[in-house]
């Protein structure tokens, strides 16, 4: 239920708090006092659009602050669905800056105002005399069907595997696209993969024959700097074998003299054997290098292969080939698979159908048993507001296609009179008929959904005299479970109510506030018996009030 409700420069209010009690809390003022500014503050937490031209003052922001005590727990799940912290006594603030900016909070933490409208319509409903329009809303007339049949586990299944539907519907769409698209290009695909796989591309090939290629391109230089530094080693007259030696003779006939110089005979030892394996090395390397025309012709052949295909594919090696032939690969594996993920989506989609068209038949038979039980409600509570004849005539019709409440259309009809065909509601309907009758719908819906608080605004449009005091009674009836603020203008309404606001104008310094204060007992009798006889009411309106005060 709302506990509270802060407003800070909006319309006619500069700051204002409103402590509101349970059961039924009636709210009453002056025309224009500013009855209808304190909805329009309230409606703004529930995610309504904001305009700062509505500020009291322009050089600040508007701030609206409702205080809920919540004890649903399915609104338990939905903060934590939306990573918010649940608190029995949560608030929803709305900021509104002066350039017309908002941001929204619920427990101080930032939402975006959708995820606060979509908590505060689980909060509070607002029901005005213009709000009647709601009636011809197909989702509102399912709704009161659906209110009486007792079936909120199944429906909640069936939208989660409608939703299911709808996803794998698309998936299966895509699936079948995509094949097509596949199909189309198949053969051109194949054409490639097959031409990289029989390329037979292996990693690290291309820089091995392109090294290759440079070895056959030069053999002969090579071969003969090869056979000349083997010459020039080892064999020729003189070579640099020949003076290692002579060099190593005249060390060793001086060593036994000085220390040090054994030590750099040793190394020189050493830098013959190196020298001679060098020599040995060049020899082999000079005797093993050949130039071969078939082979060069051959690594070129390979090599314009290489290069054909990296400029047809665009890329600038053999790995990113090698890639491409991987993508292609895959790509018609998908293909030959494709026609099976689609068969077998195309079952499951079949069987969620049966399932949901099992469930939307259960929907519907409840839904059949629970309008006879609407019927009967809603002409109870029209009899106790003046309408001993009116009836609300709910016709169910079958659709061809599931949607996502199942296969059935409500239809509401109405007839004030008897004797009279019914109709379509907003055809046959006046205001105050109409007014009485959501009120009946409303208080039907009440008693068999968890909504925490509902806000009348003036519904009693159009009635007076006894049927005023019926509908308050009803009113009255209702705030025993629930949280009910009634905005009137009847004190047969004003008189049922638990606790009693009234709102009222300020004017001081040349600006016109609104307030609002809660009145005692003594002060109710005064205000209802103004609204019974206007300003300095006698005494026959003063015991009126009191009598309808009880």
């Amino acid at each position: 239920m709302l506990q509270k409700l802060s407003i800070r420069n909006y319309a006619l209010i500069d700051s204002l708090d409103i402590e509101f009690d349970k059961g039924l809390n009636i709210i009453t003022g002056e025309t224009g006092a500013g009855k209808s500014i304190i909805l329009g503050a309230l409606s703004l937490i529930l995610g309504q659009r904001a305009e700062s031209k509505y500020f009291f003052n322009q050089d600040r922001k508007c701030i609206i602050e409702g205080h809920f005590l919540l004890a649903d727990e399915h609104l338990r799940i939905l903060f934590e669905e939306n990573d918010l912290d649940f608190f029995n006594e949560s608030m929803l603030r709305r900021e509104i800056s002066i350039d017309g900016k908002s941001r929204s909070f619920i427990n101080d933490t930032p939402v975006n105002l959708s995820l606060l409208k979509q908590i505060g319509e689980k909060l509070i409903d607002i029901h005005s005399q213009h709000a009647t329009q709601e009636i011809n809303n197909p989702d509102f007339q399912l709704l009161i069907v659906d209110s009486l049949s007792n079936h909120s586990a199944i429906l909640a299944d069936y939208r989660t595997g409608f939703k299911k539907l709808k996803t794998e519907t698309a998936r299966l769409k895509k699936l079948v696209t995509d094949a097509d698209e596949a199909r189309s290009k198949q053969d051109y695909e194949q054409f490639l993969f097959n031409e990289l796989e029989q390329a037979n591309l292996k990693e690290g090939e291309q820089e091995e024959l392109e090294s290759e290629l440079e070895k056959l391109t030069h053999a002969e230089t090579i071969k003969k700097a090869l056979l000349n530094a083997s010459g020039l080693l080892t064999e020729g007259e003189p070579s640099a074998m020949q003076f290692l030696k002579e060099a190593q003779i005249q060390l060793q006939a001086i060593e036994k003299f000085d220390p040090e110089i054994n030590a750099l005979f040793e190394r020189l030892r050493s830098t013959v054997i190196e020298i001679k394996d060098i020599a040995a090395e060049t020899s082999g390397m000079e005797e093993n290098t050949t130039h071969s025309a078939e082979r060069l012709e051959f690594i070129n052949q390979r090599l314009d292969l290489f290069y054909s295909l990296q400029q047809k594919h665009r890329v600038g090696n053999n790995s990113e080939l090698i890639g491409i032939r991987s993508q292609l690969e895959t790509s018609l594996d998908q293909l030959l698979s494709s026609d099976e993920n689609i068969e077998i989506l195309q079952k499951e989609i079949e069987q969620l159908k049966n399932e949901l068209l099992n469930q939307a038949n259960q929907l519907s038979s409840n839904r059949k048993k629970a309008i006879k039980a609407v019927e009967e409600q809603t002409a109870q509570t029209l009899k106790k507001v003046g309408m001993p004849s009116a009836r609300l005539i709910l016709s169910q019709t079958t659709i061809k296609e599931l949607n996502k409440d199942g296969l059935d259309e409500i239809n509401l009809l109405f007839t004030a009179n008897a004797g009279q065909t019914p109709a379509p509601v907003n055809k046959v309907a006046s205001g105050g008929e109409l007014s009485r009758l959501m009120l009946a719908i409303k208080a039907l819906l009440a008693k068999h959904t968890s909504l925490p608080t509902i806000i009348f605004d003036e519904i009693d449009t159009g009635i007076s005299g006894e049927t005023a005091l019926k509908v308050g009674e009803v009113i009255s009836d209702l705030g025993t479970d629930m949280q009910v603020i009634s905005i009137t203008h009847l004190p047969q309404i004003a008189a049922k109510g638990k606790s009693h606001y009234f709102v009222y104008k300020n004017e001081e310094g040349g600006k016109t506030t609104t307030g609002i204060r809660k009145l005692k007992q003594e002060e109710r009798i005064g205000i209802i018996a103004e609204m019974l006889s206007g300003k300095n009411p006698g005494t026959s309106a003063i015991e009126n009030a009191k009598e309808l005060l009880g």
